[in-house]
């Protein structure tokens, strides 16, 4: 199977990177050790190590069920939550012919 491809962008894996050491910040604040959080995600020691390392082939439902063993998977619903630009873009659409906006 081939392997997928990683971040298009530096910027994403920054990203990708930055996330990870929020995870890893998170399990070191609430004092457990990464077999334990593996054990209660579901996923290998590996798995956590490259979730928290901010490897681009880790998937969103490891990072997720990270996320719910470390009790923080309502920060998920924030993501895109507030969609600013495509708001803009739905309001001009919206607006009628020869209104000058």
């Amino acid at each position: 199977m081939p392997s997928k491809p990683g971040p298009s962008f530096p910027s994403e894996l920054a990203l990708l990177v930055s996330l990870g050491e929020r995870l890893r910040l998170a399990r070191l604040r609430r004092r457990l050790t990464a077999t334990a959080v593996a054990q209660r995600a579901g996923i290998s020691r590996t798995t956590l190590y490259n979730a928290e390392c901010g490897d681009a082939a880790v998937t969103l439902g490891t990072y997720l069920r990270v996320l719910t063993t470390l009790g923080l998977e309502a920060d998920l619903d924030q993501i895109a939550a507030d969609d600013k630009l495509g708001r803009k873009l739905q309001d001009l659409a919206l607006d009628p012919p020869g209104t000058g906006r």
